[in-house]
């Protein structure tokens, strides 16, 4: 991969005003002037943070790129670090006005309308940290995610998260995906406690079930009878989903 250009020399504008909070303020035309924006230390010309009023909003981090002019943000929930927005675009005024937003508590939806080049994952806030809502909001940012892939295999993997979330004792447990394998937890995150089965789509279009610490498995023709089979064999006793950490 070849070296990226300096960024002085891909954004002169951003350097001409000192850092890339001084520009984003300049651009916001008095919009950002009371936010408190967070230059960084080591590449004040390509990253910065932006705070929020909400306590279970973390940074707004706003980030240029690297190999041609533009920018992306990603907002995380402070309980788990987990995206609920992000983006990318190369309009510095509409990264003013998602950063405006994000600070001043705006709904997602709201900054959707700001900035409309902002991606809502599909995860909803949960300011207390009910693990049931937790697991809900996960769920819709696997099938928002599901439905907006753009690969061979989209819709064998989107008919494995509608089948999964269809059945009420997979949808009970918090869901992820790990190499696009779809796994389950009894506690929400940061502290995962992993329960099997594990699901997966294949790129043949056959759905594969194996054991929680087996790499072996057994394939079927339909999503729907991979999740017949999953649970059956979920353990027994399985409570509600507790908050991890």
């Amino acid at each position: 991969m070849p070296t990226p250009p300096d960024p002085a020399v891909l954004y002169p504008d951003i350097a001409a005003c000192g850092d890339l909070a001084a520009a984003l303020r300049a651009e916001g035309d008095g919009c950002l002037d009371a936010v408190p924006l967070m230059s960084s230390d080591s590449a004040p010309l390509s990253h910065v943070a932006v705070e929020s009023t909400l306590p279970h909003r973390k940074l707004l981090v706003i980030s240029a790129w690297s190999y041609e002019r533009g920018w992306s943000i990603r907002g995380e929930e402070a309980f788990q670090g987990m995206a609920l927005v992000d983006g990318r675009t190369d309009d510095l005024a509409q990264i003013a006005g998602a950063a405006r937003a994000w600070h001043d508590g705006v709904p997602l939806d709201g900054i959707r309308q700001v900035a409309p080049f902002a991606h809502l994952t599909g995860r909803f806030e949960v300011p207390d940290n009910d693990p049931a809502r937790l697991t809900e909001s996960e769920w819709q940012h696997l099938r928002k995610e599901a439905a907006e892939l753009d690969t061979d295999w989209q819709e064998t993997h989107h008919n494995l998260i509608e089948a999964a979330y269809a059945a009420p004792a997979l949808r009970a447990l918090y869901p992820f995906t790990s190499h696009w394998a779809l796994r389950f937890s009894t506690s929400t995150r940061p502290a995962l406690t992993l329960v099997g089965p594990i699901l997966s789509a294949g790129s043949d279009g056959t759905y594969g079930v194996r054991g929680l610490m087996s790499q072996d498995g057994d394939r079927f023709a339909t999503a729907q009878e991979a999740v017949a089979v999953a649970v059956r064999q979920l353990p027994s006793g399985l409570g509600p989903t507790t908050l991890g950490g």
